[in-house]
């Protein structure tokens, strides 16, 4: 079901639920999901991401349930240009890693615990894609639990790394981290909602170390000095032209890990 044929807020897992948020893009996919966590009849929610600053959007999620508290996963404005808005509107405090993108909350921090409308979520920093960017860990989700990875881990396709923000050395650690949740179901920030986080995560650590020996073939070719656009023609060749920044930007990050 999508939100086109079916109800705006769907179910995600027994914890969450989600409006796709109307921001469809080349990097966005099908748009931003924006979520609702809550455990059944406890008349609060937790939101997640709030999206683009668009007001039907918003004000569905501010009158779906009372929202007690609005978290983010990253700085990049589809996860967090509505948020100030939704704090208008709901009185919600906004946390994120960042203090920039807190409206009378809080930075969050690794390790911390958070417990608000009757679920528990572990925070994890998990840069890589951006330097803050977190997940949520619902162990009590499902036989397995449940992460809300952001642009981490998406529901479909690979994850582009915002070079020099995001660096791969941290982004490798992270999948290390991540794998170690097990099957966990994935909550991912655009796509769909996908089980078992560890057999995603090893699909993603292949891909990267795919790319990174297609890059030492490229310098191979090309020489020890051939820059971030020359090895993006060879690796990168049938590139869409709409990604293909960030294609360089994924470049630049496996040149600075493999020059280092």
């Amino acid at each position: 079901m999508t939100p086109e044929s079916g109800p705006s807020i769907l179910t995600a897992s027994d914890l969450a639920r989600f409006r796709l948020a109307p921001n469809p893009g080349p990097m966005s996919l099908d748009g931003t999901n924006s979520y609702l966590l809550g455990s059944p009849g406890s008349g609060t929610a937790v939101v997640v991401d709030p999206g683009p600053l668009d007001e039907q959007h918003l004000r569905e999620l501010a009158g779906t349930v009372e929202v007690e508290l609005i978290l983010i996963t990253h700085r990049h404005a589809d996860h967090t240009a509505g948020a100030a808005r939704l704090h208008e509107l709901t009185g919600a405090p906004v946390r994120a890693a960042d203090e920039w993108h807190c409206h009378g909350g809080t930075p969050l921090a690794h390790g911390e615990t958070i417990r608000a409308a009757g679920v528990e979520l572990h925070v994890m920093a998990t840069p890589g894609h951006t330097s803050d960017s977190l997940c949520f860990h619902l162990p009590h989700d499902g036989a397995h639990g449940a992460v809300l990875t952001g642009d981490t881990v998406l529901g479909r396709g690979t994850t582009v790394l915002d070079f020099p923000d995001g660096r791969l050395g941290d982004y490798l650690a992270t999948l290390d981290r991540l794998e170690r949740l097990g099957p966990a179901t994935v909550l991912p920030g655009h796509g769909p909602v996908l089980p078992a986080l560890d057999a995603v995560v090893r699909a993603y650590r292949n891909h990267r170390l795919e790319r990174l020996a297609q890059i030492r073939a490229a310098l191979a070719d090309l020489g020890p000095g051939a820059g971030v656009a020359e090895i993006t023609d060879a690796v990168y060749s049938d590139v869409d032209p709409a990604v293909r920044r960030a294609a360089e930007n994924s470049v630049a990050a496996q040149l600075e890990y493999l020059r280092a």
